[in-house]
């Protein structure tokens, strides 16, 4: 886990961090990343050392195996893209299948998510809880 890694770069004050961007929509080009230059140039200001980036299509065998390989090199590692809301997103259960764990609702956000979206006019539903 990152506090074992974290622990011998810790001591010799160094904190590592990567990215790890999602998405065949960055791959082809219809979308442009906007988040790498920000996520570097905050964690730059907090001391953080940004390593890698890497980015991968919306596979599943792709996103385990990158996030695994960089979790296990760096104090850190941020994804971004790939998050829904949509029908096909994958990014979450590849999270999960690649630190072994399930993916469960906090009931504690599903009630914060119901009372805001019932604020704005919406419905909480199946798809907005996924």
């Amino acid at each position: 886990m990152a506090e074992g890694r974290a622990e011998g770069a810790a001591g010799a004050g160094i904190v590592t961090a990567a990215v790890l961007v999602i998405g065949d929509e960055i791959l082809s080009g219809r979308t442009k990343d906007k988040n790498i230059g920000y996520i570097a140039e905050y964690l730059t200001n907090i001391g953080i050392d940004l390593k890698e980036v890497r980015v991968v299509p919306d596979e599943e065998p792709d996103v385990v195996s990158a996030l695994n390989a960089m979790r296990a090199r760096y104090t850190y590692v941020f994804t971004t893209g790939g998050i829904g809301p949509t029908h096909d997103d994958i990014t979450a259960d590849c999270v999960a299948k690649a630190f072994g764990v399930p993916i469960r609702h906090d009931p504690r956000a599903v009630e914060i998510m119901t009372a805001r979206v019932t604020l704005t006019g919406g419905t909480m539903n199946e798809a907005r809880i996924a």
